[in-house]
């Protein structure tokens, strides 16, 4: 039973000394090995693997996550450039980038890596993102709410916030002397203060109208200018097809004078011939004459005579209008 129980210690005291004399490191941690609490240039652990130390106090190790790590920082009232008060929300990611010089920063909040991180994003990186949310007073409340889809100039706020963020602040030390590296600062979204909700509504609104007067003018203005230049395009067309009339008929004039230089000569007889051209051509086709029954020849066609007058024709009277017309065919 006394070797059993010896055996047991033996074993237990052995995996103790196995457990404080090794580590592990995954692919997505480096490690931190200091020698009675000091850590020197050689004491970063990146390899991912299992490891050997000496025991503790001789050597431990403080393992940290290099994957990005969220932090949201508390609501805060910012002034805009056009005197508004707003409340920005913002957050920002970041990871570390060098273990030693984050340990050397935050080792003294505890023991453990998570109380690294707590003092990192307390003490640093929320007052950081606080101060650095200064820069909204560079911004007019139009520009954080632009009535224009894609215009809004919420991309360049968070540019600025990184920018300085990144550099430490106004004056602070820059954020990789603590061993950490943002990678990105967005804005959550803005609130107007309800006093400040009608204010912006009414200069939003005041700016829209002008907007609207403004492309109104415009558009009066260009409507003026295509209306000025369709009455000079109709002039410059007339003014062109007067011109083309007149030499057309001053043409026509100039070839037809030696015409009428030859039927001057003797104008009884170009009448004449003008009339029996004018017949020719309009008897070509099928034609109506019309005579008066009071012409030679033409009282039979008279139906009130032919009736009354049961074959005894009468003489037509001089003044006698009546008319009778018939189809002829040429």
């Amino acid at each position: 039973m006394r070797y059993i129980f010896i055996s047991v210690f033996l074993i237990f005291l052995l995996s103790m000394v196995a457990f404080s004399a090794t580590y592990t490191v995954r692919f997505t941690e480096s490690a931190v090995k200091t020698t009675f609490g000091k850590a020197g240039e050689n004491s970063i652990v990146t390899e991912p693997g299992f490891k050997f130390k000496w025991p503790f106090p001789i050597e431990s190790v403080t393992k940290y996550d290099t994957r990005t790590r969220i932090v949201q920082a508390r609501s805060e009232t910012q002034q805009t450039a056009d005197d508004f008060q707003v409340i920005v929300e913002a957050f920002l990611t970041y990871k570390v980038v060098d273990p030693l010089k984050f340990f050397r920063s935050f080792s003294n909040a505890g023991d453990r890596p998570i109380d690294h991180y707590i003092k990192a994003e307390n003490s640093v990186l929320q007052d950081l993102l606080r101060s650095s949310l200064g820069v909204t007073s560079k911004f007019s409340i139009t520009d954080l709410y632009s009535p224009i889809s894609g215009e809004s100039a919420l991309p360049e706020l968070e540019s600025q916030v990184f920018a300085l963020l990144s550099q430490g602040g106004q004056g602070g030390n820059p954020l990789k002397d603590y061993g950490i590296e943002v990678t990105f600062v967005g804005i959550d979204r803005i609130v107007l203060p309800e006093d400040a909700t009608d204010a912006v509504i009414t200069r939003m609104g005041a700016n829209r109208d002008r907007l609207a007067e403004r492309y109104e003018s415009e558009g009066r203005s260009q409507a003026r200018a295509i209306e000025a230049k369709a009455r000079s395009d109709a002039d410059k067309i007339r003014a062109f097809a007067q011109r083309r009339a007149d030499e057309i008929l001053a043409k026509g004039e100039a070839e037809a004078a030696p015409y009428l230089a030859q039927q001057n000569i003797n104008p009884e007889l170009a009448v004449f011939i003008q009339n029996i051209r004018l017949m020719r051509e309009s008897m070509a086709k099928k034609f109506t004459l019309i005579f008066s029954t009071s012409d030679y020849g033409m009282q039979l066609f008279d139906p009130n005579i032919l009736q009354n007058s049961q074959g005894n024709l009468p003489v037509p009277q001089q003044g006698d209008r009546s008319f009778a017309s018939s189809g002829s065919e040429n």
